[in-house]
């Protein structure tokens, strides 16, 4: 009798409906379902309020589930983000390089000369486009289509002529360009612009840079007659970098 008071008592002390308040979200089914038996009781466990304790804990493991889920979405966001412009500029990097400062004085006194021989300002500003159009179109140009003809041609005495002009050409070509180089040093030094800041400055160094390596190449083709096929990729590829370059010296030219 007196063990039926005490839990009869135990019950009355846990139970009032006016020491708990009344929550939506500590009531929901959802956080309720996590626990099938949230007391050491059972006979407690019918009394819906004697859950209350546990309900804290299921709510802030919710809470805390989202807010790692949001913060990881988040995370993966940043992570997805793409760059999407496509650009030659990011070589101009090679302006940053030292050396302007030392071909301008260099080139000084040569400016000089130029600037008091009082020239015609469209033979200063289109001269050097001119002379490097005619040596790209009419000595890169044919000295690209004779190499094709030495590896494409069926007749020998054709093959032979090719052989013979085809190195010659494009070796003037070569030089002609480095000379060219330097008088587009010029121009520019004469009209007070920047020098190796134009992607067509960088376009041109790394043209030149890869006829360098295509004139080695024939020297080797004893020993290695695969590099006959480079040698022919890398010419056509050579050719389309400085129909590049010409396009960006037009634009150039046009901005001052």
């Amino acid at each position: 009798m007196a063990a039926i008071t005490g839990f009869s008592a135990l019950s009355n002390h846990i139970s009032p409906a006016s020491s708990l308040p009344s929550s939506r979200l500590l009531n929901s089914t959802q956080c309720l379902s996590r626990f099938s038996n949230v007391s050491s009781f059972p006979a407690l466990s019918t009394f819906r309020r004697r859950k209350i304790p546990l309900t804290p804990a299921c709510s802030s493991i919710v809470d805390g589930d989202e807010e790692i889920e949001a913060r990881g979405d988040d995370e993966n966001e940043i992570r997805e983000t793409l760059m999407l412009s496509v650009s030659p500029l990011p070589l101009l990097l090679v302006a940053s390089l030292p050396g302007a400062e030392t071909v301008r004085s260099v080139f000084g006194p040569v400016v000089e000369i130029v600037k008091s021989l009082n020239l015609p300002d469209w033979l200063v500003h289109w001269g050097h486009p001119g002379n490097m159009a005619v040596v790209l179109f009419a000595m890169g140009g044919y000295g690209t289509y004779l190499g094709f003809r030495i590896r494409y041609s069926d007749d020998i005495e054709e093959k032979a002529k090719a052989k013979d002009l085809h190195p010659k050409l494009l070796a003037g070509m070569f030089f002609f360009f480095a000379l060219g180089a330097t008088g587009g040093v010029i121009s520019l030094l004469t009209s007070d612009k920047p020098i190796f800041e134009s992607p067509h400055a960088v376009t041109g160094l790394i043209g030149l840079g890869l006829l360098t390596v295509q004139t080695i190449l024939p020297s080797l083709f004893k020993e290695k007659p695969e590099l006959r096929n480079v040698h022919g990729i890398l010419g056509s590829g050579i050719m389309a970098l400085f129909l590049v370059h010409a396009a960006f010296g037009l634009q150039l030219g046009l901005s001052f």
